[in-house]
């Protein structure tokens, strides 16, 4: 294919929000902020300096219930997963997808720490 038959699409720059401060969250734990109408369980992995911060959405698909933000953190096969303690069943942090249930997912936010601040991603 030549390069005048690809299309590059760009990507807008993401708008970032703050969404609440460094201080209240909890280490190698999960919070739950509000976010344009979604609730939003943040989890805090201050080890993991590359990425200590992921946002997820904290309603669990199967039971319908708020509570991801709840739920035990872990490692499986080298990646970080949430375990809802409603059914126990694992969601990766990176993309939200459920290891033992392909059709559930959570959603994902782009999350940072921006000093003390916690910004999110704005859709």
């Amino acid at each position: 294919m030549s390069q005048s038959n690809v299309v590059r699409i760009a990507q807008q720059p993401v708008q970032w929000r703050v969404l609440c401060s460094r201080e209240d969250l909890v280490p190698n734990s999960g919070v739950v902020a509000w976010h344009d109408g979604s609730q939003v369980a943040l989890l805090y992995l201050p080890e993991h300096a590359e990425k200590p911060l992921y946002a997820v959405d904290n309603r669990d698909p199967k039971s319908g219930a708020n509570v991801i933000g709840r739920g035990l953190l872990g490692n499986i096969k080298g990646e970080l997963v949430i375990a809802s303690p409603m059914y126990k069943q694992h969601f990766r942090l990176e993309d939200g997808h459920c290891l033992e249930y392909p059709e559930q997912r959570l959603r994902v936010w782009p999350v940072r720490l921006n000093g003390d601040l916690v910004e999110i991603g704005e859709d």
